[in-house]
């Protein structure tokens, strides 16, 4: 006779038995596995009977995904892991995740984050000049490239911040976050992930440039003519369609994607949506679900 089993770290009757044995501490998530946080040290041989024991009474309980969080100091446990048949999912600095599949079917679990997110800042001023750098380090070290201040968006930083914060970081110059222009898509990038690129467009609200030592080499506000004629934009078609979305906020009413917060009514998190709001929402604008 089995009674009732705990998901975390508990001692179960074995099925048909009375011998009591300790599970891994796990909780339980939103997709029916669990996923184990180990954070205790624990002998290599222990830490292979519990996980043993686990994933068998997890079967019993018809789990799907197993997912296991080791921190950077419990590396000593990884062997016994993958042993059983976890294999790596993803890494941070601090843990390495494992996971398990249980059934006998097509594995559902989502891979690891598949995209790196960059900003590129475009940044005029009321004299019709941008804000260019020319970077130490990378392909275009020592070609004498004037170039938009980019970078990569961090952990848990929206796109606008990340855009403000670069061009502050590289430049000094502090500005208004205003509108995403356009994005790129690319593929094979850096470690064989994929990448997206955001151009935004932001307002300078300081003027007096104070240039990165670290990675930057120069910069300055140059007139928005000169940097379309320099050689690479006719060769290098995002500089190419860099410098026309330049000419066309310069010189007409282009209008891209605004930030607008909104929350989730699951978990009341706010989030950060990007809309054309100089055009007319309709389905906003109707107060019934009469229009047409």
């Amino acid at each position: 006779m089995v009674g009732s089993v705990s998901v975390s770290g508990s001692s179960v009757p074995i099925e048909n038995g009375f011998n009591q044995v300790t599970l891994l501490p796990a909780t339980n998530d939103d997709f029916g596995g669990v996923i184990v946080d180990m954070k205790e040290p624990m002998e290599p041989d222990i830490f292979l009977c519990m996980l043993r024991n686990s994933i068998s009474v997890w079967k019993q309980q018809g789990k799907r995904g197993i997912w296991i969080r080791l921190p950077i100091q419990l590396v000593n446990l990884v062997q016994a892991a993958v042993k059983e048949g976890f294999y790596y999912h993803h890494a941070e600095p601090s843990y390495l995740m494992l996971v398990y599949w249980i059934p006998q079917t097509v594995s559902t679990i989502p891979a690891n984050a598949s995209h790196r997110v960059g900003v590129g800042g475009i940044v005029l001023n009321g004299k019709r000049e941008l804000l260019v750098v020319q970077e130490k380090s990378g392909i275009l070290k020592g070609s004498g490239v004037w170039k938009i201040p980019t970078g990569v968006v961090e952990e848990g930083e929206d796109i606008f911040m990340a855009a403000m914060r670069e061009v502050k970081e590289e430049t000094g110059i502090d500005t208004q976050f205003q509108e995403i222009l356009a994005f790129r898509q690319m593929h094979n990038s850096f470690f064989g992930k994929s990448d997206l690129f955001f151009l935004c467009m932001l307002r300078p609200i300081s003027f007096d440039i104070e240039a990165q030592e670290l990675e930057i080499e120069a910069a300055q506000w140059m007139p928005l003519e000169e940097y379309v004629a320099q050689p690479i934009v006719k060769k290098h078609e995002l500089f190419k369609y860099t410098a026309e979305l330049c000419m066309e906020k310069a010189d007409s009413d282009y209008a891209g994607f605004s930030p607008v917060p909104i929350r989730s009514i699951f978990d009341d998190k706010i989030s950060t949506l990007y809309l054309n709001k100089h055009q007319d929402l309709k389905q906003a604008s109707c107060e019934s679900d009469d229009c047409q």
